[in-house]
């Protein structure tokens, strides 16, 4: 199993492709593991780039070190990964808590990120979404059942249209509750955590990276509002908006995602 040791802990990482340049990192949002990114994103990505894959702490093969932690922390993990590689910039592409990984990350160690795109996420919660996080985190303190949790998410994070399809969020249920999950509940209540206490609003006209916001127009956890506030505040962003996407973009509208993604990072070289 491949894995580095960051602040004496195992962090799991897969590399794919062996393009020179840049590489680009992808990060994971919440209630995911780095192997998400396999089926629709790295085959296309790892054409053109080195790609990098990681578990954040307590996730897959990455160890937890218990307690609480912050957007911040994780972005902490992810510059030690990339000291451990030896990779001195990286184009970095985060999704949800990801995306707030990223920012934290380019705005504590700038020089370690050349481009940033940010996907379905936010600066800071507004008030909705924290009672939602909030009911979240409780949910999985309370111990409730993988399968309530999952319909859960899924109503926030599929669009209308993807819904509607019984069969086919039967068999996604299915399909995610098969296996142990890749974490456990008290992991998935801190990240609901740290989603919370993130903010970086005050923050975001100090990124001077070349930076793509991007969001489905029918993404109900993060919906654009947040991505146009992003957009606004940061001095050198550029903002698509997927029309036939949910929150869950990458996978609702997967080639035109990938599509936008690479002209973005290709723009300019």
């Amino acid at each position: 199993m491949p894995y580095v040791v960051v602040a004496g802990r195992k962090l799991y990482h897969e590399v794919h492709g062996e393009a020179p340049g840049a590489p680009l990192v992808l990060v994971m949002g919440m209630g995911g593991s780095c192997r998400g990114w396999l089926p629709l994103q790295v085959p296309e990505f790892q054409k053109s780039r080195r790609t990098i894959l990681f578990d954040h702490r307590g996730v897959g093969g990455s160890d937890d070190p218990g307690g609480p932690f912050s957007t911040a922390d994780l972005a902490a993990d992810l510059a030690g990964l990339l000291d451990a590689l030896r990779i001195e910039q990286a184009d970095v592409l985060g999704a949800f808590m990801g995306g707030m990984v990223a920012q934290e990350l380019a705005l504590a160690r700038p020089e370690r990120v050349d481009r940033l795109v940010l996907v379905g996420t936010w600066a800071r919660a507004d008030a909705k979404r924290r009672l939602l996080l909030q009911h979240w985190r409780d949910l999985a303190r309370a111990n409730a059942p993988l399968e309530v949790l999952i319909r859960e998410r899924l109503l926030w994070t599929l669009q209308d249209e993807t819904l509607e399809q019984q069969d086919l969020i039967d068999a996604m249920v299915s399909f995610l509750t098969r296996d142990d999950p890749a974490f456990t509940a008290d992991v998935f209540a801190r990240q609901c955590d740290a989603c919370l206490a993130h903010d970086a609003v005050d923050r975001l006209r100090r990124l001077r990276q070349r930076t793509l916001v991007l969001v489905g127009r029918h993404d109900a956890l993060a919906p654009p509002k947040f991505a146009r506030e992003l957009a606004d505040e940061i001095p050198d962003a550029h903002l698509v908006t997927i029309q036939n996407g949910g929150h869950v973009v990458m996978v609702e509208a997967v080639e035109r995602f990938n599509r936008v993604v690479l002209q973005f990072l290709d723009e300019g070289r």
